[in-house]
């Protein structure tokens, strides 16, 4: 049996996908995890979508105003939320923001390009 491999990663090494003018991110992905590393624009809007993935976002700086499943949320620097899976939701970047998003599992939309739906 091979044995794993650690795999150290910076995020200033990472290049930034910028998929539209206010929606850059960098990514790091494991076998049963993703990690994102999403940079916003104030006046940003992430349209409303659904996944199977579990996610957990935390604002590193600035502030989100979600909406999950009808309910309004605004999340802070220091602040997490926590989005079930296949829960509608959508963001709005109250301010120029910095969002870390953990998703298991990974998202294969986000990895293979195919999330139109941010690059509008």
């Amino acid at each position: 049996m091979s044995e794993a491999k650690a795999t150290h990663i910076q995020w200033d090494k990472l290049p930034v996908e910028e998929l539209n003018p206010l929606f850059g991110r960098q990514i790091v992905v494991g076998d049963k995890v993703m990690v994102a590393r999403v940079l916003m624009k104030k006046g940003c809007v992430v349209p409303l979508h659904q996944h199977h993935n579990e996610q957990i976002s935390y604002i590193e700086s600035g502030a989100l105003h979600f909406t999950v499943s009808g309910e309004e949320i605004t999340v802070r620097a220091g602040e997490f939320l926590c989005i079930p899976p296949n829960a509608p939701h959508t963001a709005v970047a109250l301010e120029d923001t910095v969002d870390i998003d953990l998703f298991t599992p990974p998202r294969e939309d986000w990895l293979n390009k195919t999330d139109d739906y941010l690059r509008r």
